[in-house]
């Protein structure tokens, strides 16, 4: 393992817990990009230098996704019957999502990951948040709606925040108890999808080494050791910073990290 590119683990780790704990986002929109640039610089196999950064992003965002549960669950922040219903959607979505992902090549991936990546810019740059409208639905309405969530989520290795909280609120959730139950759901999103991209990549040849399907190790450790400690300062400073200016220029750093990635794939 080349110790220069995990000292860049480590960097992107570190930078990825501080937006999380800033903004409330899993950390996919940063480390995709970034891991696939830095997959690139390590040779590793062009065909699946997307399947690996999705993977590889999915696994670290666990050790994430169970410290910021337990931190809503301990302000009553999170509505358990609805992650139970939920639950089983998210589940099957996200492991289905992954061979979808598993069986599209790096390209449409790539394009795919950065068209959805511009719309989340731009939900960060307008801020707009859908009007209650309506109440939680019934059982088999929040299973398919968490199929839906988990099946995206996989597709570009988020916790599903992004889709969940609008989800919540436009059902009359209020919005701290929607974010606090968005991070329980990102649990099952975070496992079923690495559980999901180890699977597809366990017979996939001259994969480099230290991976377990698709999923690289060194990397994952590294980001998720770095995140655990600067997480929690970034939701201290989220208290004392001017949070809807750091947004927008966050969503012109995501747009910025996905057209290069997009770039930088479809040039190869």
């Amino acid at each position: 393992m080349n110790i220069l590119f995990l000292f860049y683990f480590l960097i992107l780790g570190a930078f990825t817990g501080l937006f999380a704990g800033l903004f409330g986002i899993g950390g996919g929109g940063i480390m995709v990009p970034v891991l696939t640039f830095l997959f690139i610089k390590l040779t590793f196999p062009s065909e699946h230098l997307v399947h690996m950064a999705l993977a590889t992003s999915m696994t670290a965002i666990v050790p994430t996704a169970i410290a910021s549960l337990r931190a809503h669950h301990k302000r009553n922040a999170v509505i358990w019957p609805v992650v139970i219903k939920i639950a089983p959607g998210i589940l099957a979505g996200t492991f289905a999502g992954t061979f979808l992902a598993s069986y599209l090549s790096a390209k449409p991936l790539a394009i795919f990951f950065s068209c959805f990546m511009a719309f989340v810019a731009l939900q960060m740059v307008l801020d707009r948040k859908p009007k209650p409208s309506r109440q939680l639905p019934g059982s088999v309405a929040l299973i398919g709606a968490g199929s839906g969530i988990g099946g995206i989520s996989a597709l570009v290795a988020i916790g599903g925040g992004t889709l969940t909280v609008p989800f919540l609120t436009w059902c009359n959730v209020a919005l701290p108890v929607a974010i606090g139950t968005s991070a329980a759901v990102g649990l099952p999103i975070a496992f079923s999808g690495a559980v999901g991209y180890a699977i597809n990549g366990w017979s996939v040849e001259n994969l480099p080494p230290y991976t377990v399907g698709f999923i690289y190790w060194p990397a994952v450790v590294a980001m998720a050791t770095a995140s655990f400690f600067t997480a929690p300062l970034g939701a201290k400073l989220a208290h004392s910073l001017p949070i809807p200016v750091l947004k927008k220029c966050f969503a012109v750093l995501l747009t910025g990290l996905s057209l290069q990635m997009l770039f930088t794939v479809i040039g190869r």
